[in-house]
């Protein structure tokens, strides 16, 4: 009998890096639109995984890796991110731009703490969309 000692958690990070690996194709589509440099996956509430790349076009219309991963998912009927890697050019982990971060809390309003981000792989830090927030202003500007 073989006993592995790799824990869930774990295992759902591989198979993660491994969707957004599988996907990213770093190619040109035409002369003004290039794609697959950055891929990213998401881990639903239902435990599917959905994997995506980022689109680039000159005219500002592309999309980044982590909204077409979050947008398959919503298109395959589900709207609970629990997890979410993102692969770079060079196959290191990164973090989502403020954009990405924004629209998972506004997804998910009363339950973006559960969302769990991985930025850097290699020291398996984990961290949730409120802690790569700036921190927040309390009171507004004064005029």
């Amino acid at each position: 009998m073989h006993v592995s000692s790799i824990t869930k958690d774990k295992w759902q990070w591989d198979r993660l890096c491994a969707a957004a690996s599988a996907v990213r194709k770093e190619r040109g589509l035409s002369d003004s639109v290039a794609c697959g440099a950055v891929s990213a996956a998401v881990l639903s509430g239902s435990g599917k995984i959905y994997a995506g790349v980022c689109v680039d076009a000159r005219s500002a219309l592309g999309i980044c890796a982590e909204r077409n991963s979050v947008f398959r998912m919503i298109a395959g009927g589900e709207q609970e991110i629990k997890k979410l890697s993102i692969l770079l050019p060079d196959g290191s982990s990164g973090a989502p731009r403020a954009g990405c971060r924004e629209m998972t809390v506004q997804l998910m309003p009363d339950k973006d703490q559960g969302i769990e981000m991985m930025p850097d792989r290699k020291r398996e830090r984990i961290m949730t969309p409120g802690g790569l927030r700036p921190a927040q202003r309390i009171s507004p500007p004064r005029r």
